[in-house]
């Protein structure tokens, strides 16, 4: 019972990759304009580990791979939108700090405005209450 405590609590540390870290992890472009491409590209995705960070602030493995993946495509040339377009066909709307507006993700854009629209309601009816009495 105690082996099978240790392995449990073991798992973590098991958990992590031996592998080195992919070439354009941690290391930036040599033109500054296409790592500048790269980095407010990075500053949109989600870290699918995090999940409130991007993948640009985030110390993640999985952040790393698509940091190096994002630096990679854009020194070979493609645009920062076909790249995006290209994570959020793989990973989702979810991916990105900025879903698009569609039936799916409507409610995110939506309640935000119903709710402080609620909320100015409720504090107007209060404050005439208070100047009637």
């Amino acid at each position: 019972m105690v082996a099978a405590l240790l392995l449990a609590f073991a798992t973590p540390v098991l958990a992590d990759s031996l592998m080195p870290a992919a070439k354009y992890a941690d290391e930036q472009l040599a033109d500054p304009a296409k790592e500048h491409q790269a980095k407010v590209l990075m500053e949109t995705i989600r870290c699918l580990v995090c999940q409130g960070q991007s993948i640009a602030d985030s110390n993640a493995e999985m952040a790393g791979d698509m940091r190096a993946l994002i630096r990679t495509r854009i020194e070979a040339g493609e645009k920062p939108e076909a790249i995006r377009a290209w994570l959020i066909e793989r990973y989702g709307d979810w991916v990105s700090f900025k879903p698009p507006l569609d039936g799916l993700t409507w409610p995110l854009y939506l309640l935000p405005a119903l709710f402080l629209g609620l909320g100015l309601w409720i504090v107007s009816g209060r404050l005439k209450r208070r100047r009637k009495s």
